[in-house]
Formats: C-alpha cells, structure tokens, sequence
C-alpha cells in the first residue's frame, strides 16, 4: 500500500466534518472519529490511508490528515496547514524536530526517536540504535507514506539499516497485516546500544517489539541506585536490562528470569560486554517464584517488568488478576526492607486498577510498606496533552516491611 505520486493540497480530496462537530479538532486534538464525518459514498471509496483535506461543514480547510474509512479513528492530523503538502521534506522537517528534542534530552544516539501522535507523525513509532532504525508503522496512513518515509530517514540520518517491525496488534484495526522485514540497508546480527553507561545488544529482527524497551530506561536507573549491596531478582528479564545495570551498581548477585533462551542469550552477551556476573534461568516466571519461594530464597531488590497481560480490552479482568498474582509472587520473595518494582506495559490496563491489583497482591502475601516512586516511560516516550489514553507504562517502587 504505497503512494509515490507527489501530494498537492489543491487536487487532494476533501473530508467533510458534520455540522456542529468539529469542535475537537478545532480545540486540537489530533483524531477524527468515523462519526464526525460525513460518511458520503465518496468518503467511504476512498483507499485506506489517503490523504485528506478536513474541511467543517461551511467548507473552511482545517488540516491535512490520513483516512482510514474502515478505521473508528477515521482521521489522523498530520499538519493544521491544510495548504502545506504532505512529502518526503515534511516528514524530514518531523523528524528534524523529534532529533533536537532527544539530543537535547540524551547524550547517545539510543532512544526512541519518534513516538506517534506525541511527535506529530500519527501512527509511527522509530527506535534509533546508532545509525540503525527499528520502525513501526501503525497506520494505513503511515504504512502509505512508507517510501517518502524511507527518503526522510536518508535525508536526516543516512542509517545504515532500516528494519520494519511491524507486529503491533494495532495494525490489524487499521486492516494492515503484522510484517518484519528490512526495508533498507543491510544487517548482519543483533545491534549494540549504550544506556545508563551499560552496553546492551538488541535483536531487530528476531526479538520483541522493536528491539529494546527504552520506556524503561530511567526505572533501569532508579533500581540500579537500589541494587548495590544486595541480591537482585530480574523476572521477565528479557536482554537483561534491570540485571545488568543493578550488576554494574555493585548488586551482591543478580538472577535472571526468562522463558526464553534467546533472550537470556542477549542478557547474557550483554553482561559480557559489561564484565559482570548475572545468572541466567530459563523458566516460566511464576512458577519460578514459587520455587524460589519454597525454597526459602530472598532477595533485597526484585524486579518484575512483564509483557502485557491485557492486550486487548476483553482481557482485563483476567489480566487484572495476572498482575495481582505478580505482586503476591514478587512480594514474598522481598526480604525485609527491600525493593519491590512492578510494571504495566498494558495499554488497556488503567492506572488506579493497576496499583490497586499491586497492592493486594502485597497485602495477600501478608507484606506491609510504602510505595516510593510512581512512573510512567522515559521522556523520549512523550504524551500528547489531549491523548492522556497514550501514557501506557505504569511503574511502581515499593519498600517492604
């Protein structure tokens, strides 16, 4: 689904807004949902992704925008000047601002580079290794903008690989099929990453999502502060990004927990890279806490950082429950004073019901203590102020008594 004739405002086709429902777009909000446009026979033949012109009822231009008819989020704005096109130097331009933002909030080229609505490219996620990109394109809009995409990332940072992770449930809304794919340049295994100081390597083509959770960066080094002295539980470990760091904070000893032996390849190799010691177990993480449990282990500091347990929304009770056992697991194996970090990446799962589901699981357990720190992903992962439904991550660091 491409498009590479050049975008002109004048021949674009125009998107009616009904009568009396512009209001939110007006007062800047980023979407258009399916029931505030006029849903003409013309509208609805228009292919997925097109570009649109928005217009109210009275015929004022009120942005450029990509059309997903088939979508519930129907519009996605990508410029208020409905005059300006739409080409491979605006998206340069996009980009451009997104790199001054995280030069100025990062010394290294490792972060995300750009984060969907928040950085004005609706629909689009990239993740900078160097001088190699790890990209999602989460919408018809997008996924049609992909070639002039392509031609912006070469024009403002010439990378030496563009690797195409597009796995997101999301795509499916937008009537797009999960691909994975290197769309420029050229691999030759997993890449290397600095972050915090620690050097870490990352799977684009055969590992999770994008590679590496930069949301979790300034969590990493909050836990890391904690770690020195005492012994570490890293569940759901991944490529060893909590591990690692509390190892190289002076942790006394370090556990990692994953089901995956490719991934506890990469933790390993990282820890490597770094010259410290983690121990790496291959198991499912419940049962290993209950193992650990039974076996009278504690630890000062214990880390569980899972995938999503609601994916979808249908799922939130059952994965409310997920993360209620998560915290009774994780808890028990807390010694007295220690640290108890629990995470969501769930998009679905609000925020009140996950620290209400962490605490009783604590209290279950039969723990007592205070909550710490409350956080959301690192900045390179920003909210767009009237899309408060974008602030996925949910972090809390408890003390244990």
């Amino acid at each position: 689904m491409t498009d590479h004739a050049p975008d002109a405002a004048a021949a674009r086709p125009v998107l009616r807004l009904a009568k009396g429902r512009s209001k939110r777009l007006r007062a800047g909000h980023p979407w258009v949902f399916s029931n505030e446009i006029e849903m003409t026979a013309e509208a609805k033949a228009l292919p997925p992704g097109a570009l649109v012109t928005l217009m109210d009822a009275g015929g004022e231009a009120l942005a450029s925008a990509t059309f997903n008819p088939h979508s519930l989020i129907a519009a996605r704005v990508l410029w208020r000047d409905a005059q300006a096109p739409i080409d491979a130097g605006f998206l340069a331009d996009r980009l451009r601002a997104a790199l001054r933002l995280r030069d100025a909030l990062f010394d290294g080229p490792y972060y995300r580079l750009a984060h969907s609505e928040a950085d004005n490219l609706p629909g689009l996620i990239v993740d900078r290794y160097g001088d190699v990109l790890a990209v999602q394109t989460n919408t018809a809009g997008m996924e049609r903008l992909l070639p002039l995409l392509l031609d912006a990332f070469a024009e403002v940072l010439a990378p030496r690989a563009v690797v195409l992770v597009n796995d997101s449930p999301a795509r499916r809304l937008e009537g797009l099929e999960p691909e994975h794919r290197l769309a420029a340049g050229g691999l030759d295994g997993p890449v290397e990453l600095v972050e915090n100081g620690c050097r870490f390597v990352a799977d684009l083509m055969d590992g999770q999502k994008t590679g590496w959770f930069f949301d979790q960066r300034d969590n990493r080094a909050f836990m890391a502060r904690l770690a020195k002295g005492r012994r570490v539980l890293d569940v759901y470990t991944y490529a060893g990004g909590f591990a690692v760091q509390a190892a190289m904070a002076g942790a006394a000893g370090v556990v990692a927990v994953d089901r995956s032996e490719h991934s506890l390849a990469l933790a390993a190799r990282a820890a490597d890279l770094n010259g410290i010691a983690v121990q790496t177990v291959r198991a499912e993480a419940f049962a290993e806490m209950e193992r650990l449990a039974a076996a009278g282990e504690r630890f000062g500091v214990v880390v569980a950082d899972p995938p999503a347990f609601v994916k979808v929304k249908k799922d939130l009770g059952a994965g409310a429950k997920g993360y209620r056992k998560m915290a009774r697991l994780a808890s028990a194996l807390v010694e007295p004073g220690g640290f108890l970090f629990c995470a969501s990446c769930s998009h679905h799962m609000p925020a009140d019901m996950f620290a209400e589901e962490i605490s009783h699981g604590i209290h279950v357990a039969g723990r007592t203590g205070r909550i710490l720190r409350t956080a959301g992903a690192a900045p390179d992962h920003p909210v767009h102020p009237l899309l408060p439904e974008s602030a996925y991550l949910k972090a809390m660091v408890l003390q244990l008594d």
